[in-house]
């Protein structure tokens, strides 16, 4: 089948974890014999801020890391001719909600001439929640269905008369890439990987890992982009390593490092859409590094907590189970083979691919049995 993709950037991930999950699945539909067809954008803020960040050797790192997928992948220009271009011949076309309101609505457009390809939105923020508004901007009338990544966030869309045809597609490990080390390597302290961001999270960032690691004096080192400046300087009087922006590909290699890993969500995936977990829990699970998270909710059964990781209520007990990790080898042990078996029978990129097939497949079957 031929499935076109609309990404506000699978070049790069700066800033963007959203381009771990689409490379992991795209390449996935690829290897399973599918043509693949990428779009971005010609003006991509998180393509922008990686060759301000890494020139153009970070942009090169894409196309070397994903060797199937850098000739698939197109600078979409602004007009109608392009895009009927992209479209001629789907069979399957998905446009993320990071793309701007014209080309979600002119893409429907083109659905509602050509009932030849399935339709579908692809949601992995909380702005139906946070933001409606905004939202509503957004002409879905012509798709087909919904990909959202939560099952909090897929009631949010059914309660704006979505029904049946949302489906929680959660993202994964793209584990060709993401895998345990082939070799033992030395390990020592912990590491986190991931963005200051826009305040969702600064306390819980202080009090469930700037803190322990202080207390417990740790080693940390940190990996991410979007630190105030008044935050650099207090991690260098913690004493902590910050490294600032790292490819998503280095990942596997960081993890391998460190004794342990860090999750601390986002305060709206706590309170208004609990149950979806960032993709690093994911990620870091298939490296076999075991992970320590701060309080959430696994509302979906994704995964066991206490079997998979470490689930901590409280800073003072976040304290406490990490100093249990650096000193109980068996328990690091555990906890890592556990979560990379986890990852292995169910959430990795080829399970979500072959899922988005099942769905298209679903409501081709609905639209069959509507015309009948």
């Amino acid at each position: 089948m031929k499935i076109v993709y609309f990404t506000h950037s699978l070049i790069s991930c700066w800033n963007h974890g959203n381009a771990h999950f689409l490379r992991g699945v795209m390449r996935a539909l690829v290897a399973d014999g599918h043509d693949v067809r990428l779009y971005e954008p010609e003006q991509s803020w998180s393509r922008e801020n990686l060759l301000a960040e890494g020139g153009e050797a970070a942009r090169e790192g894409f196309a070397e890391t994903f060797p199937t997928l850098a000739p698939r992948v197109s600078i979409m220009r602004d007009d109608a001719e392009s895009l009927d271009a992209a479209l001629d011949g789907a069979d399957i076309v998905v446009v993320h909600e990071w793309n701007e309101p014209p080309l979600v609505a002119a893409v429907g457009q083109r659905r509602l001439r050509n009932a030849g390809f399935a339709l579908l939105f692809h949601d992995t923020h909380h702005r139906m929640v946070s933001d409606p508004q905004a939202m509503a901007r957004y002409d879905l009338s012509a798709y087909d269905g919904v990909l959202a990544f939560g099952e909090t966030l897929s009631e949010a869309y059914r309660r704006h008369g979505w029904g049946d045809r949302v489906f929680t597609w959660h993202e994964a490990a793209d584990t060709a890439l993401f895998h345990p080390p082939s070799q033992p390597v030395q390990r020592a302290g912990a590491v986190w990987i991931g963005n200051w961001g826009d305040g969702e999270r600064s306390a819980e960032l202080h009090d469930y890992m700037l803190s322990p690691v202080s207390a417990l004096q740790v080693p940390l080192d940190i990996y991410g982009v979007r630190y105030p400046r008044e935050v650099e300087v207090e991690l260098v009087r913690r004493g902590v390593h910050y490294h600032g922006w790292a490819p998503n590909a280095r990942a596997p290699e960081i993890f391998a490092r460190h004794l342990l890993t860090l999750h601390v969500p986002r305060r709206f995936y706590v309170t208004q859409l609990r149950g979806i977990p960032t993709i690093r829990v994911f990620e870091a699970l298939a490296c076999g590094i075991p992970l320590l998270s701060a309080p959430w909710e696994d509302s979906e059964s994704l995964f066991s907590p206490g079997r998979d990781f470490l689930q901590a209520r409280t800073p003072k007990e976040m304290q406490s189970l990490m100093q249990d990790l650096l000193h109980d080898r068996t328990l690091r042990e555990s906890l890592a083979a556990q979560g990379w078996r986890t990852i292995q029978d169910r959430h990795s990129c080829v399970h979500r691919a072959q899922q988005l097939l099942g769905i298209v497949e679903q409501l081709r079957d609905a639209s069959a049995q509507e015309a009948a």
